[in-house]
């Protein structure tokens, strides 16, 4: 929904107060009032715009454990700027807990729930305007939607990201992943059990999202690079002095927003996005990035498609030397400046868009304007005339697999071109068995399919079955395609969001075991190499299976969810007559 600024008597400055002014003044208004005092409230708060604080706080997972503090932090720079912040909590679930599990059919879900919940409070309550505080994955992107859908002053803040892990004596930095990898690991008998219990007792430290250039980090970098964000708010350490003072600086810029009658859907514009995707692509971001990033556009309006990332893709390399596919972890490019060097680099060499407005009231190339570079002998960020990748890794697959279209993380470590036979199951879990039982040899490409967002329901992210492919050995010599997705920490040759999915009578419904199926980057093209005749042949055999669930969350999402080729959301289309 779109905002309209109100007009100012000079005195209250309604314009400050358009929807609190409606839900707190007059004789009429007075129970709700009352109700208010009982939280705090005095006297002279009511004159103050009301700035919600929407705290993803849980104890669910180290992604939000720390975020009741950092709310806090929110709520005073709110206050000492001359409003009046009141905390509300919205939910978050944990990937790397459910990963595997059925659980996680709820994960993609909750990006839904949070923009909801998000969008229900705020317009319930009249809040003038808010901050919004979010550490694992689906927090960002559900953030983001619901401050789309309200276009009330609004900043994001990313919650962190978490310290390495360490093994006395082990020279590695552990994070969630190197968990994901020792199971295969295990599996392939090159570490034993109290090897493995090592591992997973030590790769969590502490408070902060996933450590590497997964999805959190991505996604966090993404609203940054559009402007929702503060400056450096994607990369610092989730339990440090600047993670507590961007809180508290993004509470006051709200008031200033409110000020300036800045709203989000003067920053989130389709030449933010081009951002967005720009940097992104530059740090090798999940392919999460894409799905979200629909989503985000579609509740603001813009139009974006997936041809939009092959586009820019094709003039962006990848520069960043972060794990997955790489060395090094978020912290480590926290402590040499994070991404604002990086962006003031692909700004001068006219790859941004400086002109688009930030939640600072400036524009990129202000807020740019004096940051220093880099660290002269740094190695994680590598020179645009000396990139890793020269397009980006982010490659959209069409052909008769994926006619709706497909996204692939090709860094280029596991090669440009596969091309194998087909094992295929109808669920995650039928195939991490298969793997981890030593079924899956060199040269198969592993179909896992009935996990698209109707048909899982919930798009279940692979990490399990991926990790464990590497972790036995097979990153190279083993293909993954999916109409599921897959978590930002895989990496390996692997095609996921494969649309139509299976469940609505997608391509991938018709593939048998044994099928060659064709992978190639360089024509941007997944194939199954069978005669179109047969194809029809399987297409009039197929019989559709009935839905997983029947009632409740997963029932009413499947019923309104759209494809992944259009981020998976769930408001497109409606039938409102």
């Amino acid at each position: 929904m779109k905002t309209k600024k109100s007009k100012s008597n000079g005195k209250n400055k309604p314009a400050l107060r358009a929807y609190s002014s409606i839900m707190l003044d007059g004789p009429e208004r007075a129970p709700s009032r009352a109700m208010l005092y009982a939280v705090g409230f005095k006297p002279e708060d009511f004159k103050k715009p009301i700035i919600g604080i929407a705290s993803t706080w849980s104890m669910v997972t180290p992604c939000n454990a720390h975020i009741d503090q950092l709310a806090r932090e929110a709520e005073a720079g709110a206050n000492r700027a001359g409003g009046k912040a009141i905390i509300f909590n919205t939910i978050t679930i944990s990937d790397g807990i459910s990963m595997g599990s059925e659980g996680m059919k709820y994960s993609l879900v909750s990006r839904e729930v949070i923009a909801d919940s998000i969008e229900t409070v705020v317009a319930c309550e009249g809040m003038d305007g808010f901050v919004a505080i979010g550490g694992c994955d689906k927090n960002m992107p559900g953030s983001l939607i619901a401050m789309a859908r309200l276009n009330r002053p609004s900043v994001f803040v990313y919650g962190g990201t978490i310290l390495p892990g360490c093994i006395t004596g082990d020279p590695r930095k552990l994070d969630i992943v190197s968990v994901f990898e020792a199971v295969g690991a295990h599996a392939n008998k090159k570490i034993n059990d109290a090897q493995l219990q090592k591992v997973e007792a030590c790769a969590i430290p502490g408070p902060g999202s996933c450590g590497g250039m997964y999805t959190a980090n991505t996604m966090a970098s993404a609203i940054e690079a559009m402007g929702m964000s503060l400056p450096n708010s994607s990369a610092q350490n989730a339990i440090s002095k600047a993670k507590k003072e961007d809180c508290q600086r993004a509470g006051a810029a709200v008031l200033a927003m409110l000020e300036s009658g800045l709203r989000p859907l003067d920053i989130m514009t389709r030449r933010a996005f081009e951002n967005a995707i720009t940097v992104i692509i530059t740090l090798g971001g999940s392919t999460n990035a894409v799905l979200h990033l629909l989503a985000m556009a579609h509740a603001a309006g813009v139009k974006l498609a997936l041809d939009d990332f092959t586009k820019i893709g094709k003039r962006v390399p990848v520069l960043a030397d972060l794990k997955p596919s790489g060395k090094y972890l978020m912290s480590e490019l926290v402590a040499i400046g994070g991404i604002q060097p990086l962006m003031k680099m692909l700004l001068d060499a006219g790859l941004l868009h400086g002109d688009c407005l930030t939640v600072t009231g400036k524009s990129l190339a202000e807020n740019l304007a004096h940051v220093p570079p880099y660290p002269q002998f740094q190695k994680i960020i590598q020179p645009l005339d000396n990139p890793i990748k020269k397009t980006s890794h982010l490659v959209i697959l069409y052909g008769n697999l994926a006619p709706g279209g497909a996204v692939a993380k090709i860094t280029g470590k596991e090669g440009t071109r596969f091309e194998g036979t087909a094992r295929v199951y109808n669920s995650e879990e039928q195939a991490l068995e298969k793997i981890l039982d030593g079924t899956i040899k060199k040269g198969d490409v592993v179909v896992i399919r009935f996990e698209g967002p109707k048909g899982g329901p919930g798009m279940r992210e692979m990490l399990a079955p991926t990790s464990a492919i590497s972790g036995k050995g097979l990153g190279k010599d083993v293909a993954l395609i999916t109409d599921g997705r897959f978590s930002g920490g895989t990496h390996g040759f692997v095609v996921g969001h494969i649309t139509p999915e299976a469940y609505v009578g997608g391509p991938l419904a018709l593939v048998r075991n044994g099928d060659r199926i064709l992978i190639d980057a360089e024509r941007s093209e997944i194939s199954l190499r069978i005669s179109a005749r047969e194809m029809q042949v399987r297409r009039k055999a197929w019989k559709p299976i009935p839905p997983r669930y029947t009632r409740g969350v997963l029932a009413k999402y499947a019923h309104t969810v759209t494809q992944a080729s259009f981020g998976a959301v769930t408001d497109r289309n409606l039938k409102l007559d």
